[in-house]
């Protein structure tokens, strides 16, 4: 009876035990799913080390951009499930927590399963010495503060609004357990010191995360982000944070009119704003549905009166399955954001993509200084005076740097582009696009595909030509350097205008032949001397090709059916080349022309010599016609 009563006991203990387990685990698993990683982690760090367990702490900590101890857990997750099937994202995520401690050999073992294919980050590393272009030197900016600060915008003059976690007022932020953030203003001095730092104005901050404030050029229009709370608890979630993007007004001195923007929702994020150029259109990172990744970044339009457009992702030239976030548009159109997805040292890498004629460029990574093996973000620059400053978290908080850049005297040179259709903007795919040095040598040349997109290497202080050839356009050509007052990332657009569309006696036929049309030339019967009213007429086409020094013709002359197939073969034959002999006469190279006689093969009607037709029904197969072979 002792015993029984000993071993029912134990097993209400076991029962009890695992009870509290699954009861523990299950709070740990709410506060994952609401993101509150670093309760989460407390609690998943005393539970038996399940494959559920190792793969949700090791991401509590890679949120965190804990890597070395995010690192440690992903390494016992797949040594010890090894023989199981993991999600591939961890294998991910394990190469970036791996890349956080500069193990780059076993993060590239990872990367090169993740991605089927070899990665080498050490040799990455390493070309970007040439081909990032410009180098840079970092400060780091004295905030005055040991709270998390990043996210720097000038608002006028020295003054600047960032982001910061410096606040004891506000709640602790369940994620990182931080204070909330809230926007700053402050000055900017000259040794990098933020002087006079003040919360910004009490309409824009409450007691929600404020940050990423972006401003239009007269000041009277912000941007920035604001966390939502929404009650999920109808999905056993609990409240979780949704990030919102809010606009708002300075009326008469007060920040007014703070609404959400229409396109943010309660079911996905919509973060970091920034504005073009010329303000009309705003670009941003979200995870909506539709995104290749975790976040993307879009851009919509912003109408004249108010309203806005339909978001438009940038597609996969930018985006990848991971995280790309805070654009940031320089004055000289060039795209700046940070991605994980795109080849780069570990953790969020800046990068830049020159937009030219809305279309963007390959992206390039910024190298090292900018870049580190943790995050780096909330890149900012003033093209014209060569200054910025950037937001990263390599010394364990989120900091503000400023830094200054020159051209990078390694860097490999290139120009880019696109072959466009002039008036329909259609892609001409199959364009030659030929690249000369100083000397009008040809260096390299290409065929584009369908994206019709072009790139070609190039040298520092060097002038080029880019042209663009295509059959029955007329070929384009733009110049360009690299000297000291060049640039290293040329981006050319080369708008082909066809002839038909340039000149109204160019048109193709029904056959898709592009023909130079022209009043009708007359010949002697049995004769091929050009008359003086052919001569009139071939004029025309002289002055054509004297216009357009590149345009090749085929002259081409047609009798009718009555002879011998022969006799007209051969007739057509010499006028065709005294056609062209003229043409060379006035001044047009042998080169661009050639002569053809179709004798009666192609005829425009059913005239032969059995049929009844009439004089001007022969007449009609009598020509010769100009079709431009190039």
């Amino acid at each position: 009876m002792k015993r029984n009563f000993y071993l029912q006991l134990g097993f209400l203990l076991f029962i009890g035990a695992v009870y509290a387990q699954n009861k523990n685990l299950k709070r740990a698993n709410k506060l994952f799913e609401i993101k509150s990683y670093v309760e989460a982690a407390k609690v998943y760090e005393t539970k038996k080390r399940t494959r559920e367990v190792l793969e949700k702490l090791g991401d509590c900590y890679y949120y965190n951009t804990d890597f070395e101890n995010a690192q440690k857990t992903y390494k016992e997750l797949f040594e010890k499930y090894s023989d199981a099937p993991i999600d591939e994202e961890y294998q991910f995520k394990y190469a970036q927590s791996l890349k956080g401690v500069e193990d780059y050999e076993e993060a590239d073992k990872y990367l090169s399963r993740y991605f089927k294919r070899e990665v080498n980050t050490v040799v990455f590393i390493d070309s970007l010495l040439s081909s990032t272009p410009q180098t840079y030197r970092l400060t780091p900016i004295n905030s005055q503060s040991n709270y998390n600060d990043f996210g720097l915008t000038y608002l006028e003059n020295n003054e600047v609004v960032f982001s910061s976690a410096r606040s004891s007022d506000t709640l602790v932020y369940a994620w990182n357990k931080l204070p909330y953030l809230d926007l700053y203003q402050a000055t900017l001095v000259d040794d990098n010191t933020l002087l006079n730092v003040v919360p910004f104005s009490e309409a824009i901050n409450t007691n929600n995360h404020e940050s990423c404030a972006v401003f239009t050029r007269d000041g009277k229009t912000m941007y920035f982000n604001r966390t939502k709370i929404i009650d999920r608890s109808k999905d056993e979630i609990g409240r979780i944070a949704q990030v919102a993007i809010y606009k708002a007004e300075l009326v008469d001195g007060i920040w007014s009119n703070i609404e959400e923007l229409p396109f943010a929702s309660d079911e996905y994020s919509v973060e970091h704003p920034a504005l073009s150029k010329d303000e009309s259109t705003l670009y941003f990172a979200s995870d909506m549905p539709g995104t290749l990744g975790g976040f993307d970044i879009y851009k919509v339009s912003i109408n004249g009166d108010g309203s806005y457009g339909e978001p438009i992702n940038l597609g996969s030239k930018i985006n990848t399955k991971h995280r790309e976030q805070f654009p940031f548009i320089s004055e000289y159109d060039v795209l700046y954001f940070s991605s994980n997805g795109h080849m780069g040292y570990g953790g969020l890498d800046v990068f830049r993509s020159a937009i030219f004629d809305g279309e963007l460029s390959e992206p390039i990574n910024l190298a090292s200084p900018i870049n580190s093996n943790y995050d780096d973000f909330a890149y900012t620059v003033i093209e014209s005076e060569d200054r910025g400053n950037i937001s990263s978290n390599r010394s364990g908080l989120d900091k503000i740097y400023s830094f200054t850049r020159e051209e990078n005297k390694r860097s490999i040179y290139q120009v880019e582009g696109f072959a466009k259709n002039k008036h329909t903007g259609e892609y001409l795919s199959g364009t030659l696009v030929t690249l000369f040095d100083e000397s009008n040598q040809v260096i390299q040349d290409t065929i584009v595909g369908d994206d019709a997109y072009y790139i070609f290497k190039i040298q520092y202080n060097k002038r080029y030509k880019v042209r663009g050839t295509r059959k029955a356009y007329i070929p384009q050509d733009v110049e360009f350097s690299t000297n000291s007052r060049g640039k290293s990332q040329h981006n050319v657009l080369l708008s082909l205008e066809a002839y038909s569309d340039a000149e109204e006696n160019i048109e193709e036929n029904a056959d898709g032949e592009v023909q130079v049309r022209l009043d009708k030339i007359y010949f002697d019967f049995d004769k091929s001397d050009i008359k003086e009213a052919a001569a009139l007429t071939l004029d025309v086409l002289v002055g054509l090709m004297k216009k357009y020094p590149f345009m090749e013709i085929e002259v081409s002359a047609h009798t009718d059916a009555i002879g011998s197939d022969q006799y007209n073969l051969e007739l057509s034959k010499r006028r065709a080349a005294s056609t062209l002999e003229y043409l060379v006469s006035q001044g047009i190279d042998r080169r661009r022309l050639r002569s053809i006689g179709y004798g009666e093969m192609q005829p425009l009607n059913d005239c032969d010599e059995d049929s009844d037709c009439t004089e001007a029904e022969f007449d009609i197969n009598r020509r010769c016609e100009f079709t431009i072979i190039n």
